[in-house]
């Protein structure tokens, strides 16, 4: 059961998981989560529709439900959970990995996500005991429900006047597909604005940088202010400036400010992950933020952001949570708000490069992954041998290490997702970056033998 992760069930189709997988997870659902209806929805990934078919099998045999909106993007799938009331819900997707792979998103009450240690592990557990699926004496019965205009209309009501922007998007084949020119119009510049599960321009992960290689080339050609790409559910965005340079989905966290501290006056905390710069905060703290670090991924961070009831939040992954959004990230809702930011920075005369600028204030590694058995050894050891000769001024131990400094920091924690470590690092100089990124490469390949992927 190598596909139940800490966020989501996922893995590459009929290898780590299969249809009898689906419809195991469909008949425990409900149980799971005591109620007698789901809503299901699923992405353009060419097993989707198997999958789909085998879990609404799964969730009507155990007697329930079932609210089926058919082809979605993720946040849709939350928008339908929270402002109709459902308890439980299923995504069909892999998110922002290759066609091969594909999974299920599944949430709670108020769309709250459901990992393994508040659910999935239970189901895995049920599987991996052969648990009987025992069809009820009377099936559930599948419901058509289309919500795609009350989505629609509620992103519509944040959306400003982009009319003195030039605009260009990358769609990667994916999801936003839906919805991305219904909002935006026929203005702006399109490529891979096509749904088409198989992917063919480029996987559907933007922080992978050649896959953002015909988005910049794009602004250069077309000229535009801002690029936007999304990843294959349209749960992230990230964006590309008016140079052709990828920003850091992190520094986005401090451009909401502007619109929701500044413009809206909504003073109060915001939430990013334990790989954020720190620059973030330096530049929201000012505006009224409180800041508040925690745990990597939406299995995390929607929970905390309700917790503290914060106002927004982000990662450096390009999630972005909204308590306007019942606490849930939406990559389509994230790309119109800090596009309203955009325009009204334009009208002043500031760029998106500038804007940046103007925030970031550190030299950053972005994050490295190394292949190594002993994660937690590995984790400890480098944590030791930098504390050992220079005293922390922070250090969090929620998510793998952060460790700060006076004038650097680094984090390194074991990935959710896939089978890595990472280690991010951010220094006041590139010379001072250089220096630690060696060591620390230096001691996990020597002592440990790691490779850097």
């Amino acid at each position: 059961m190598g596909a139940f992760h800490a966020y989501d069930i996922r893995g590459i189709y009929n290898v780590d998981f299969d249809k009898d997988t689906a419809y195991k997870v469909g008949y425990f659902l409900p149980e799971l989560l005591g109620t007698g209806k789901v809503l299901v929805g699923r992405d353009c990934r060419v097993s989707s529709p198997e999958i789909h078919e085998y879990l609404i099998k799964g969730i009507t045999d155990a007697g329930a439900d079932v609210h089926d909106i058919g082809l979605s993007t993720t946040p849709m799938v939350y928008f339908g959970t929270a402002n109709y009331g459902f308890k439980a819900s299923v995504q069909i997707t892999a998110s922002h990995n290759p066609a091969e792979y594909n999974g299920m998103k599944v949430s709670m009450e108020n769309a709250l996500p459901v990992g393994l240690d508040n659910g999935l592990g239970q189901i895995k557990a049920w599987i991996d005991e052969g648990r009987e699926c025992i069809p009820a004496a009377v099936r559930g019965t599948v419901h058509q429900m289309d919500i795609r205009k009350d989505y629609l209309d509620f992103l519509l009501k944040f959306k400003g006047d982009y009319s003195g922007l030039k605009l260009a998007f990358d769609l990667s084949n994916g999801m936003s597909t839906m919805f991305a020119k219904a909002i935006f119009g026929d203005g702006p510049a399109y490529i891979f604005d096509e749904m088409d599960g198989r992917f063919p321009n480029h996987e559907p992960n933007p922080l992978v940088q050649k896959n953002v290689q015909p988005l910049k080339e794009l602004v250069k050609k077309t000229g535009a202010d801002i690029g936007v790409i999304y990843d294959g559910d349209a749960d992230r965005v990230m964006f590309v400036d008016e140079k052709s340079e990828f920003i850091s989905p992190d520094l986005m966290i401090a451009v909401l400010g502007h619109w929701f501290l500044e413009k809206k006056g909504e003073k109060g905390i915001v939430l990013q992950d334990i790989r954020s710069s720190k620059a973030v905060g330096e530049y929201l703290v000012p505006m009224g933020a409180e800041m508040r670090t925690w745990k990597v991924g939406r299995a995390f961070a929607a929970r905390k952001l309700r917790e503290l009831d914060g106002v927004f939040g982000g990662e450096l992954a390009g999630h972005y949570y909204f308590r306007d959004f019942f606490y849930s990230d939406s990559g389509l809702l994230a790309s119109i708000l800090i596009l309203n930011v955009v325009a009204e920075m334009k009208k002043k005369g500031v760029s998106v490069s500038s804007l940046i600028s103007r925030i970031a204030r550190y030299r950053n590694s972005g994050e490295i992954n190394f292949r190594v058995e002993d994660k937690s050894g590995a984790m400890d050891a480098v944590r030791e041998f930098f504390i050992s000769s220079e005293k922390p001024l922070a250090m969090m131990d929620f998510d793998g290490y952060r460790v700060e400094f006076r004038d650097w920091w680094f984090n390194i924690r074991p990935s959710n997702t896939e089978p890595y470590l990472r280690f991010i690092c951010e220094a006041v100089s590139d010379d001072l970056l250089a220096e630690k990124v060696n060591a620390a490469v230096s001691l996990l390949s020597g002592k440990f033998g790691a490779v850097r992927e």
